[in-house]
């Protein structure tokens, strides 16, 4: 099949069930940590193509959760700087595959792109609700 590089929050639930379907469908999966590879705004930049800015961010990430950061009032060249300093920011997971990125696991994206199929629930977005202490960030 496939080798996909996964940047990914290590210890993210989602991001555990999301490798874990790639995997199953017979992709080689690479998973790297999101939080500590050494991004450059061009590189990252690649991950969101034509996306709105407000796309390219983590609506879990403590910043934007607790309204110091909103999203859909920065420019690109902000939105990457901040994600620079804070990874967190970033959505995940970022892949790569095929000569291809792509920003997320939106499941029709995914089964047109990688050929999976899904059981119908969110492997996106957070199940954590905005009442809970965020997961803990792993040592950098």
């Amino acid at each position: 099949m496939t080798t996909i590089t996964f940047y990914e929050k290590p210890g993210c639930g989602n991001n555990t069930k999301q490798k874990a379907l790639l995997a199953a469908a017979g992709h080689e999966v690479v998973a790297r940590n999101l939080l500590t590879e050494p991004w450059t705004e061009a590189r990252l930049r690649a991950f969101f193509g034509k996306r709105p800015v407000a796309d390219w961010f983590n609506r879990a990430a403590p910043r934007v959760k607790s309204g110091e950061i909103i999203p859909e009032q920065l420019d690109a060249d902000t939105a990457l700087h901040l994600m620079l300093q804070d990874p967190l920011l970033i959505r995940r997971p970022l892949i790569e595959a095929e000569g291809r990125n792509e920003v997320g696991f939106d499941q029709e994206l995914i089964r047109d792109w990688l050929g999976l199929t899904f059981g119908g629930s969110d492997l996106e977005t957070c199940p954590r609700s905005a009442s809970h202490t965020p997961c803990p960030v792993p040592g950098i």
